[in-house]
């Protein structure tokens, strides 16, 4: 068989995909296999191993042994044979690696791997494993030297070496470089470590897994506040001392999540000054992973939790309208009222807002200018008009009908319908600079395009959506049974779970009568954040969700900005050159 390239990874720590050990299972009923490897020195290549010693414990008892010689196939060095004693004469009848392998593994099955410096004898053996083609079980493993490092402090032991360890506590069987005897010593020093663990409150091997890992004062300090929470989906919020929160997160599982903050797995810096501040974890359960996201966005829209990033400030989001009046202007507004004539957004930043005007100003002749014009009164021409990229409404050179027709229309019938013109425009102009190799300008009009288009793609899904007084749908949940959610004008009005074998409809029924009361209003998103029903948009839009009630119908413009999403990818990721055939 052809040898397999081997790369060590790390240690298993407390991934829920590791085998079958539950990392909640407590220290004195978790099974054991301390092993430890006489090798050749070389590196984990997938032989070298000279000699394997293991031993299985549970709750101090021991299960079995398992020891024996193996053939490595190459000379042993001689600085090998006058450390262990191991000589090529007394490895000459042993069998080789890959006879041992089957043995071992299922030796190691169900427990939790345990070595001194446990990443030199975990890679032979998962080298070994990847070279003669066994599956590596992927245990949990947990190293006795990384676990003194935190437990011992240097006034007890000058270092952290097995001998200087089975010496300190007293083992039975001194290390002597043999594998079995180092294995039997390492089991003395397994449990008198664990003797100390209590001290420190961890009496759970996924506990114990953690704290061996190099995790901070702080973290190990306020492990506590993950303590007591619910496995389920939901929210979770740090608070300070004074009650403020600190951060806001969602997840499926809640314990799970929390705990992941206070494993060596977490090295944001901003994560450690928020746990230095934290004093309590507050834990808000979910019905699903839908409702979860619909509370967490809500959650740091209304408090600005000081460590979150993203979704803060929903009330900074900005609109791009026409202005009242003759000759109207776009404009970038805080809010939008039902007697504005088109408008396009919500925005992220004014910053977008201004972008995608710049767009539509290359598209279409709308004026720049903020004068306040008059149908009476003329105001001199500004340079757009003699470089031919305003057609003068100003200077009355233009009749307002024939300026709605040319740019208003455009960009009203772009926002809610059909903004083919628009992009037709752009995409001529990007041609044309293209062809003059001026790839800068194009380029700059490929990033106007790219914010018409993600703008007016947006606006009319979510105006779509919160269109519809109210909309029941159904996923499926994961142990069985079905997710329910009841949309309102785009909110999350009410979410619950129909059991495993019992029909959905009277849990639906409960929730319609519980449901949060959504008034219609004005705009795309009348009733909710935009992330909010961008979130409800996505899991109704998953192959697995079903449509269960809507009281009015659910549709987009046929000619809408929707067909241009391929367009718009191509925009976003730069493809100037393959705009052109997009045209149709």
């Amino acid at each position: 068989m052809a040898q397999q390239e081997y790369l060590q990874p790390a240690l298993a720590g407390l991934d829920p995909t590791v085998d079958g050990i539950d990392p909640a299972l407590p220290l004195h009923a978790t099974t054991f296999v301390v092993v430890d490897l006489e090798t050749t020195g070389g590196a984990p290549d997938g032989g070298g191993i000279t000699e394997i010693g293991a031993v299985k414990v549970r709750g101090g008892e021991e299960l079995g042994v398992l020891g024996t010689l193996v053939n490595p196939g190459v000379p042993i060095p001689p600085f090998i044979t006058v450390l262990t004693g191991i000589t090529q004469a007394m490895l000459l009848p042993a069998p080789p690696i890959e006879q041992v392998l089957p043995s071992f593994l299922e030796f190691v099955s169900d427990a939790v791997l345990v070595a001194h410096n446990a990443p030199y004898d975990v890679g032979f053996l998962k080298a070994a494993c990847a070279r003669h083609g066994y599956r590596w079980p992927n245990p949990r493993v947990l190293d006795t030297a990384a676990l003194a490092r935190r437990v011992l402090l240097r006034d007890e032991v000058p270092n952290r070496k097995l001998a200087t360890l089975a010496a300190y506590f007293r083992a039975g069987t001194q290390p002597t470089h043999r594998a079995l005897d180092d294995a039997r010593a390492t089991v003395d020093v397994l449990h008198g470590l664990i003797g100390r663990l209590g001290g420190h409150r961890v009496d759970t091997i996924g506990d114990a897994i953690e704290f061996s890992r190099a995790v901070t004062p702080t973290q190990r300090r306020k492990r506590h506040l993950a303590e007591g929470l619910p496995r389920s989906p939901g929210v979770y919020i740090f608070r300070a001392a004074d009650d403020r929160p600190l951060y806001v997160g969602t997840s499926r599982d809640i314990a799970t999540r929390v705990r992941s903050y206070f494993t060596a797995a977490e090295k944001r810096a901003r994560m450690s000054e928020m746990l230095a501040a934290a004093e309590r974890v507050e834990a808000v359960e979910c019905a699903h992973s839908l409702e979860a996201e619909v509370r967490e966005l809500r959650l740091i829209g209304a408090h600005a939790p000081p460590y979150n990033r993203r979704s803060k400030f929903p009330e900074r989001m900005v609109w791009l309208k026409l202005t009242d009046g003759p000759y109207p202007r776009l404009s970038v507004v805080r809010e939008i009222s039902p007697g504005d004539r088109a408008y396009l957004g919500p925005f992220t930043s004014r910053r977008t807002a201004e972008l995608a005007a710049a767009g539509f100003h290359d598209a279409v002749p709308l004026r720049q200018c903020t004068h306040r014009l008059s149908l009476r009164t003329i105001t001199p021409a500004c340079a757009l008009a003699e470089l031919g990229r305003c057609p003068a409404p100003c200077e009355h050179r233009i009749t307002p009908e024939e300026y709605d027709d040319r740019a208003v229309q455009p960009f009203a019938t772009a926002t809610t319908g059909d903004p083919q013109p628009v992009v037709d425009a752009l995409l001529a102009r990007i041609e044309t600079l293209a062809a003059a190799q001026r790839y800068e300008e194009a380029a700059t009009l490929r990033s106007r395009l790219a914010a018409v288009l993600r703008a007016t793609v947006r606006m009319q899904r979510l105006a779509a959506l919160s269109g519809i007084a109210e909309l029941a749908a159904a996923h499926p949940a994961g142990g069985g049974g079905w997710e329910l959610a009841l949309v309102r004008h785009g909110r999350l009005a009410g979410a619950g779970v129909s059991p495993a074998g019992v029909h959905p409809r009277p849990t639906l029924s409960a929730i319609r009568a519980t449901a949060e009361t959504v008034s219609p209003g004005h705009g795309p998103v009348p009733a909710a954040s935009p992330e909010e029903s961008e979130r409800i948009l996505s899991w109704l839009e998953r192959p697995e969700t079903r449509l269960v009630e809507m009281s009015d119908g659910w549709a987009s413009p046929v000619a809408g900005a929707g067909r241009f999403r391929d367009l718009l990818d191509k925009a976003e990721s730069g493809a100037s050159h393959q705009l052109w055939s997009e045209r149709s």
